[in-house]
């Protein structure tokens, strides 16, 4: 990967994830990043979230390593002066500042925008917040996932369930990457710095996407549908073959529709007036799921797969995590470091590659 932010230096006051994922991918991108953790309270909190089989006695756990490779970590306790003078002067020879301090620690440590401009005058400061308004409450994904609606939609009727990955933290340092190189962009053209604000809150809202726009224009409140969707079927509809391979099904369109029907000898569902366009099945999908479910469990896996690539029916496998890291795009992008003397393993932050004309 091209190094793109070299020379670049990146303090980040952050903890646990978002604000990590923002470090980390600056780091992966070429630039100098200097974590600094909370030394008191024994670092970053996500070093102690460790699983039943992991090593207690090591100061890493897996959770901790996804997201704080190539960086220096120092441990700094800000309530020392000379500590915090430290901080304050390392300030002076940075580019961008990424904190998620509550704004009270902010004030009381003096990191806020007026001051750090004062040290540097084109700093970035980019602030990620939990809620855009109420500083008290604690901001964990699930929390984020429950208040904006995400665990109202996940998970089956009865069964509510959590994304399985903080995908309101990674949306969020999305958010705040994009933010920050724009500003570097901006900084480029004219040498002014930038304060930027964002909340996990927002990031959140603004990735409900098309279920925002259902609700907005069309009164829709999404109910819990498991895997389906609830603009097409069959979508998100799951079928088994006779090995116990599970496939999900992504039929989006009119022409996938009927090669699904004739590949599985179903050719009358295309005249059959409950099935015959897509809002018709999305309102006959468990008698049509029915009927698809009944042939699939007749063929094996690699017949189902082969005859859904031919007749260009998209679906997907569901493979368990041990089979996705065996991949090929997952080995390519495996990354092995060591985290203060501890051999680590991820997947890289940046899933792109980039070219450029050598003149």
């Amino acid at each position: 990967m091209m190094k793109a932010l070299e020379g670049i230096r990146v303090l980040e006051l952050a903890s646990v994830l978002a604000g990590p994922a923002v470090g980390m991918f600056f780091a992966e991108a070429g630039a100098e990043v200097i974590k600094v953790e909370n030394r008191p309270h024994g670092g970053d909190m996500t070093r102690s979230w460790k699983l039943p089989t992991e090593e207690k006695s090591k100061s890493t756990s897996a959770y901790f390593s996804s997201v704080n490779y190539q960086k220096e970590h120092r441990m700094v306790d800000l309530g020392v002066k000379e500590e915090l003078e430290s901080i304050h002067e390392l300030i002076t020879h940075t580019d961008i500042v990424i904190n998620n301090m509550r704004p009270s620690a902010v004030a009381r440590f003096g990191l806020g925008y007026e001051e750090l401009k004062s040290r540097r005058p084109d700093i970035i400061l980019a602030e990620l917040r939990g809620f855009l308004k109420d500083e008290g409450k604690t901001a964990f994904d699930i929390v984020l996932q429950a208040e904006t609606g995400f665990i109202s939609m996940t998970g089956s009727a009865g069964h509510p369930a959590r994304l399985p990955v903080a995908f309101i933290d990674l949306m969020a340092a999305h958010q705040m990457k994009e933010a920050i190189l724009m500003a570097l962009y901006l900084r480029e053209r004219d040498g002014k710095g930038a304060h930027i604000t964002s909340s996990l809150e927002e990031s959140a809202l603004a990735s409900l996407a098309n279920q925002a726009s259902n609700t907005l224009m069309c009164g829709h409140v999404p109910a819990r549908m498991g895997t389906q969707h609830p603009n097409i079927a069959p979508y998100g509809e799951m079928v088994r073959t006779n090995d116990s391979a599970e496939f999900v099904l992504a039929v989006g369109t009119q022409p996938q529709w009927q090669g699904l029907c004739r590949m599985l000898e179903l050719e009358l569902l295309i005249d059959d007036e409950r099935f015959s366009d897509n809002p018709s099945r999305v309102i006959h999908r468990q008698a049509l799921i029915q009927l698809i479910r009944e042939k699939v469990a007749g063929m094996d896996s690699k017949e189902f797969e082969s005859e859904c690539l031919e007749a260009r029916v998209p679906i997907g496998r569901c493979l368990t995590m041990d089979e996705v890291m065996e991949t090929p795009a997952a080995k390519s992008m495996r990354r092995d470091e060591m985290i203060d003397g501890e051999t680590t393993s991820r997947l890289s932050s940046i899933a792109f590659k980039m070219s450029r004309p050598d003149s």
